[in-house]
Parts: C-alpha cells; sequence; structure tokens
C-alpha cells in the first residue's frame, strides 16, 4: 500500500458531529496538524468524506 500524508487545513466550528468524528479518527487535531496513513479503502473514504477540510499528499 501507498503511504498518503493527511494535514487538515479548515477549522472545524461548522462542522458536523459526524465530521468532527471522522477528524479525530484519523488522528487530527489542530489546523496544520498532519498524520501519515496506509492508503486502504477506509482511510481513503474517511478523507473523501472530509476533503474540504483535508489535504492529501
Amino acid at each position: 500500500m501507498t503511504k498518503i500524508r493527511v494535514t487538515l487545513r479548515k477549522s472545524l466550528i461548522h462542522a458536523d458531529k459526524r465530521q468532527k468524528a471522522t477528524v479525530k479518527a484519523l488522528g487530527l487535531g489542530k489546523i496544520s496538524s498532519s498524520v501519515e496513513h496506509e492508503g486502504t479503502p477506509q482511510i481513503l473514504g474517511m478523507v473523501a468524506k472530509v476533503s474540504h477540510l483535508v489535504s492529501v499528499e
């Protein structure tokens, strides 16, 4: 599997509970925090749900 780096770019203030929970499950907390994950279908699905809040490399 390939590694992807997910970075939180926008605030979670106006996000709903499910989006906040998804960002927390990805391991992100503050803006500009980054984490590396394997590119599994589960992780890619989570990233797709919050794609307007994060950036992926």
